[in-house]
């Protein structure tokens, strides 16, 4: 099994994960609206600035969310399957930094859902 490598081969993560995360029932709705295939491009740029050190994404990630009918244990879910993800795909440096910068990732937007909901 290959690390991260490519831009490639976040767009085969994320379409991998996207679809497992799908399958749940309760998170399913919160993606009901989203055009998957105008928003995987931007997607896949954030975790290709995350992982490859890719220039040009500017874009704040949690002001993007905000809106979203997402419940706090949601994100437990979203790093779960992220997990599973990753590890069904890919072994080395990269996937270890993918699933690390997806726990940060979680536990921040956690933190700052449950903050907006007091």
């Amino acid at each position: 099994m290959n690390d991260i490598t490519s831009r490639e081969d976040i767009q085969k993560l994320i379409e991998n994960f996207y679809a497992d995360l799908l399958l749940l029932e309760d998170i399913k709705p919160v993606f009901a609206h989203i055009d998957f295939p105008k928003h995987i491009p931007h997607i896949v740029h954030f975790w290709s600035f995350v992982l490859l050190d890719e220039e040009g994404y500017r874009t704040n990630v949690f002001e993007k969310h905000r809106n979203l009918p997402i419940e706090p244990y949601m994100f437990d879910k979203w790093l779960e399957v992220w997990i599973r993800t990753v590890d069904r795909l890919f072994r080395g440096e990269k996937a270890e930094l993918a699933k690390q910068r997806a726990t940060v990732l979680a536990f921040t937007f956690k933190s700052k859902w449950e903050a907006k909901s007091t």
